[in-house]
Formats: structure tokens, sequence, C-alpha cells
């Protein structure tokens, strides 16, 4: 080695380089201006030779192997840096080319905040990012759509922007394919005196595989995944890969304008929640011809949104609510295992193809609401996951353009005691078992979600009874817009299962939904909980034999579409087989051809489009002038009655419940004024798989007392079933 050359060697940094300690590589790697020329440092692991090729002319310049391991130097004449690649000449013939990731130390001295657009507060500065670097050396810039960088006529480069967060980490590396999962090749940059690690790689594109392998000291290495990863390999394979999000073109511009305006409290909501994993699995046959086997294979986000929009619309569903399709590694989890928090799960495509889903649905009139597991990471990291919950939060909102969140698990967020043991926990400072500081986060989630008053709603699962989960932040509220009534749920379906000739014990089970209906904004839901856990749907928790069980069911899910609140219902509930749901099965979803099915699939359709048609089962669904009991004490019949009302000057309904399989004749009950009352709806219909006990004319109150009314009106009662009665105030009879 000459001389010149030696007395350039920082040997000190040489050997942490080799040992690869460094964490701060920049200052020893790639090219740099010293006295007597430019110097060209480069360390390749097992490489016998390296040249650096200058782009502009073609010509080789031979490194300098100044250690064995594969650190290599070069002193160039002149006082400008060259554009140059590296070519590396291996033992085994294997020859490598490509750029110098340590020529563009400009754009990694920049925050990852370089990366938030204008506009936009959900870009996360870490992870990895396709870019393009405009200049070299310290006047390197990352360029952007929308954001300024580069000069005219500098030369750019496309490659993958990696940064990473590594608190107490000695070293972070990038590994991938592209190194041969070799940590040495590419060591990251810190951030100054950060946690923070950053490396521009030029030329790893879309699709490369990578992670992050962290040294955290002389003796301790380990792979780690990247929490910001947006696509990953389908599991059980978890590397991540390098993806594109912003190249979609999307054609949602009209929904994205309505919504807007929309009015979550005043709106018909009927949401369809589904396992993307059991929609329509297809049966494939794999194996060499000696082992043969099947396996049922899910079908890709494109295909779904096409089959799903179409049972959607159909359906007369408003809404979809996913089980989480953020990446996760078990398919006994249903998705509740989240570990990758911005990346769709690979199982169903790429994130593209979710962003097609998402578009198809708002261009069929759908809107997309996403399960999300918020606690997995706060039960992890505690109030330190606030920002990254709140950053994910908003990037599926502007990223994917989904309509809203559902946040599963809030009671584990605000109730320092909840699943824990006595003398497991500690009070707050006030004594209590709120988590303050979950509260506070939760606030501070919706404060930022509804910054954008955009429409997009939050709806909040909580089994803790935490007051004010729906009201303002303004009166002291979370400032969620909706809110699951587990409650409701539980005891409605308690009552259901009890024999009908039992329930007048349990009337109060019945109706005790109405004395909170209005402490908050609620959804009423049938949801995948109750296709689990040996419950088996909720035909088969139906008592009596199989008539009598969808009789039950369509009494069960007429009261639910006629009481205050949005509802939810999982899909599949609408075949009701006496099967027990899985997440690795299929839901059947070509449709049994038994005539009970079919007519439970027209049962809920009828509903759906019956429920939007008519304001007064929704325009007042969170004010108590919406509803009015008409009869709740008739335990002895398992018979209630109550008005439904739109706004002011809008139609009135009066329903009519029976919870017991007798068909009441000539039953006799009270209105609201005189008038003419016409059936609109029955659920005995045969069209529905009922007996047809319908009331097929109008009948014109009399000014008979009754049920603390002046009037009334005496009609059939259909068994197990539930009439809707339109109100069209006028002269009655006289008695």
């Amino acid at each position: 080695m000459e001389k010149k050359l030696y007395d350039l060697m920082d040997w000190a940094e040489i050997e942490a380089i080799v040992y690869s300690e460094h964490d701060h590589p920049e200052r020893i790697l790639g090219p740099r201006r010293v006295r007597g020329g430019i110097l060209i440092q480069a360390f390749l692991p097992g490489a016998e030779a390296v040249f650096a090729k200058n782009r502009r002319d073609g010509k080789l310049y031979s490194m300098e192997k100044v250690d064995e391991e594969g650190f290599f130097a070069l002193l160039l004449p002149g006082k400008k840096i060259p554009s140059y690649e590296l070519i590396a000449r291996y033992q085994n013939g294997r020859e490598t080319m490509g750029k110098d990731p340590y020529c563009y130390t400009g754009v990694l001295s920049r925050e990852g905040s370089a990366f938030r657009e204008e506009g936009s507060s959900s870009f996360p500065g870490l992870g990895a990012h396709l870019v393009t670097v405009a200049g070299m050396g310290s006047c390197a810039t990352i360029c952007r759509p929308g954001m300024p960088g580069g000069k005219k006529g500098e030369r750019r480069c496309r490659g993958t922007f990696f940064a990473f967060h590594a608190p107490n980490a000695m070293r972070v590396s990038v590994v991938g394919d592209f190194n041969h999962w070799d940590g040495r090749v590419h060591p990251m940059v810190r951030q100054g005196d950060s946690d923070t690690f950053v490396l521009f790689i030029p030329e790893v594109g879309s699709g490369e595989l990578y992670k992050f392998e962290v040294k955290w000291n002389a003796r301790e290495l380990e792979l780690q995944g990247d929490p910001y990863a947006f696509f990953h390999e389908t599991p059980p394979s978890d590397a991540c890969i390098v993806a594109a999000i912003d190249a979609y073109q999307w054609h949602d511009g009209e929904w994205m304008d309505k919504r807007k305006a929309f009015s979550c409290d005043s709106s018909p909501i009927s949401i369809c929640e589904a396992y993307l994993g059991t929609w329509k699995r297809e049966v494939v046959k794999k194996g060499d011809g000696e082992r043969d086997f099947v396996e049922m294979e899910c079908w890709n986000y494109r295909e779904i949104a096409q089959e799903l929009g179409k049972y959607l619309v159909q359906m007369g569903y408003t809404h979809v609510q996913l089980l989480p399709v953020m990446e996760y590694a078990s398919e006994d989890s249903l998705g509740y295992g989240t570990e990758g928090y911005f990346a769709p799960t690979a199982r169903y495509g790429t994130p593209e193809d979710f962003m097609y889903f998402v578009d198809y649905m708002h261009q069929k009139g759908i809107g997309v609401i996403l399960d999300w597991v918020a606690v997995r990471k706060y039960q992890s990291m505690g109030a330190a996951a606030g920002d990254f919950l709140v950053e994910n939060a908003l990037f599926w909102k502007e990223r994917f353009h989904v309509d809203g969140l559902r946040v599963t698990g809030m009671e584990s967020i605000l109730r320092l005691d909840y699943g824990k043991a006595e003398g497991m926990w500690l009070p707050n400072q006030y004594g209590g078992n709120e988590d303050l500081e979950g509260a506070a986060f939760l606030r501070r989630l919706s404060e930022k979600f509804h910054e954008a008053a955009d429409g997009a709603i939050l709806v909040a699962e909580d089994a803790s009874s935490y007051p004010k989960v729906t009201e303002s932040l303004a009166d002291g509220g979370l400032g969620f817009d909706l809110k699951w009534n587990g409650g409701w749920t539980g005891d409605f379906l308690e009552y259901m299962r009890i024999d009908p000739l039992f329930r007048k014990g349990s009337h109060g089970k019945l109706i005790n939904g109405m004395l909170y209906a209005y402490s908050e904004q609620f959804v009423l839901m049938f949801s995948h909980n109750q296709a689990i856990d040996g419950l088996k749907g909720l035909l088969a928790g139906m008592p009596g034999d199989l008539p009598q069980k969808f009789g039950n069911l369509r009494v069960a899910l007429g009261y639910m579409m006629l009481h205050p609140g949005k509802k939810l219902l999982f899909a599949g509930q609408e075949f009701q087989r006496n099967w027990e749901w899985a997440a690795e099965g299929d839901s059947s979803w070509n449709g049994p051809e038994k005539k009970e099915y079919l007519g439970m699939g027209n049962y809920i359709k009828q509903w759906n489009h019956f429920y939007q048609a008519h304001p007064a089962l929704y325009e007042k669904d969170c004010q108590e002038q919406g509803f009015e009991w008409i009869s709740c004490m008739d335990a002895d019949h398992s018979i209630i009655a109550f008005l439904r009302r739109a706004r002011q000057g809008g139609e009135e309904l009066l329903a009519v419940c029976n919870f017991t399989p007798v068909l009441y004749e000539n039953f006799r009950v009270g209105v609201p004024y005189p008038g003419s009352y016409k059936e609109i709806f029955n659920s005995d219909s045969t069209f529905f798989g009922g007996t047809g006990a319908v009331n097929s004319r109008s009948v014109l109150s009399k000014n008979v007392g009754w049920d603390g009314r002046e009037h009334s009106i005496t009609i059939d009662v259909p068994p197990l079933g539930i009439s809707v009665f339109q109100c069209h105030s006028g002269k009655g009879e006289e008695e």
C-alpha cells in the first residue's frame, strides 16, 4: 500500500466497521475530499477484488484491499467527487455492481420527518420508502411528489430509504436478499445521538425482502421486522417487503366528497361484519401425484371485492366491517394478533390490491370499517405507544381511504384493573381504577382522527362501562362516534335462549336495554363473537324445533332492526346452519338450497332495505324523542309494542313484537292517536319461511282506551313474529 493512502487510513474506525460495531459508518465509508484528492472507502465482506467504475467515462479504478475481511480504499486525483459504481468480485466467481449507499450523506442527515408530505400527518418517517435521490454527497436530497429536491441536470438515483428506531442499540443494519442477509454490508447511520438509524440503498426496489439486524452489544445480535413495513411475506414466512403505496389511482372521489357531509347519528348504518379468510375459499388440489391433498385457498382482495360488493349491495348493507386485515401470524387469532400495523395482510394480496378493495366498495356505495387492535401495542409499550398508534390510525384513513376504525379491547386501556386479580394492579393518583394515561391517549386519538372533519368515524368496543365514550371532547367525553352495545346483546340473547313458555320470568332482559339506550350512541350487534367459542351461530342457540328456531331468529333479528341503535350482523348468519364457524373453514357462501335458509337471507335483505327506506328507524336514533313505549309490561304474553318516530312532521311506525309461538287473534294494542294503521312489514310472511299470519288490510282505530291510550286497534299478532304498522292520523271508528 502506498504511504500516501496508508496515512489516510483511520485504523480504529476501520476496525469498528470490520467488527460491525460502527453506528456512524458514513464517517468512513463512501467518498470524501482529502488532501491529495478524493478518498473512496468500501467494506464488502468476502470480496477478492473491488473496482470503482467512473459512470461518466466507464474507466475502472482498482481499489486497495487494506483489511483481509474486505475493506477497500482508493485515492483518486481531483477535487470533485465523481459519480461511480462499485464492482466486487468474489472467490466463487460471483460479481456484483452497484452504487455506493454512502455517496448520499445529504439524505442521511435529514430526519424521517422529511417524508411527511404537506397536509398529511399519517406518512410514517420510519420504515422503508421508495424514493428518488438527486445529487450526491452532502448535497443529496430526496425528491417526492410535491416536495422540492435536487437541481436541474443533477443525476438522480432510485432506491429505498430505510429508517428504524432501536433504543440502546450499538449498531443497526439493513439485511435482505440484496446483500445475502449479511448485516456487515449495510450498516445504518445513527441520526445524531438519537436512537433512529437511517440508510438510503440505491437500486433496492419494490418487492425486495428485508429486515433489520440489531447488534445490542458485542455478543448479542437480533433480527427484527419493520413495525412500519407496508407489506410482509405471507405467513408463516415473516420477512418485510419493500412496497410502493403512492402509485394507486383512486376512483372514489365522489364517495369521499359525500362522506364529508356524513352525519353518523342521523344516518342509517347497517354493517355487515366479515372475515375475509372465510369469504368463498377455493378448493385447490395439490401434490405430486403420489401424495395428493386438498387445500382451501383464499381469494385475492380484488376477487373478494367484486363478489363481496355484489353481495353487500343485494343485501342492502351500508357498510362492511372487516376483522383485522393488518398483518398477523396465526390464523387462529382471526387477525386480532396484529404484528404489522401498517401492512394489509399478504394472505389476500398486495397493499394496492387492498386499495382496490376499498375503492371498489366506495364505488358501490359501501363504506369500509376496519377492526383496529390498539390494545396489543398499548399493553406492550404503555403510553409510549400513543404517537405510533395515532399515526397508524391516520395512516389507514388517509392512505387507504377507510371510513372508520373499530377500536377493540378499550377496557384494557381505560381500566387499570381490567382482567387482573386483586393485588395485581395499582390505583391511579386519585385512588381509582381509571387509567388516566389510557383515557388521555384515546381522547388524543379522537381529536386527531376527527381533525380533518372528513366524515370518517371511530367505533368503540368497551366492556368496562366507561362513561361518556361517545360524548364530545368539549363535554368531557372520549369523542368516539359509536359504541358497541355488548350489554344489550348479552341480555337479549340470554332472553332468546330461554324456552318461550318461561320467558315471562325474564321479561326485564328484553326491555331493560331502553333504560340506557341513550347513554351512548350505540351499535346493536350480532357479531362474530356469537359464531365462535362453541356458540354455533344464532340459530343453534334458539329453543324449539327447526321451524321454531327460525321463528325465534326472525323475531330476534327484527327486534334488533327496530330497536334504537345502528345495526351490525356477522356475514353468514343468514345461512344459519347448525355449524360452528371456524377461521379455516368456508362459510357456505354459495348458499344452502333449503327454503328455510333462503327465506332467512331474504328476511335480512328485506329488513336492511326497509330500515333505510324509513327515516323513523334512524333519523332520531340517538334522541329519546325517536322512541316511545306503547306496552312494555305484558310479560305474561311476552308481547311488547312501541313507536319509532322520524324528525318533526315525518313518519311514525308502530311495532308489535311477540316472543311466544302463539298466534294471538284480535289482540288489542293502544295507539297514539285516532286514524288508520297499515301493516307494512310482517316477519311471519311465507316469503320469509313463516306461517303467513299477516294483517292484509288497514286497521281503523277505535276510541277504546288501552295501554294507557285513549284509542286502540285490534290485530292478529303472529307467532314468534313482528308486525310493523305505518300510522296515519285521521278519524277512527266509534266503539
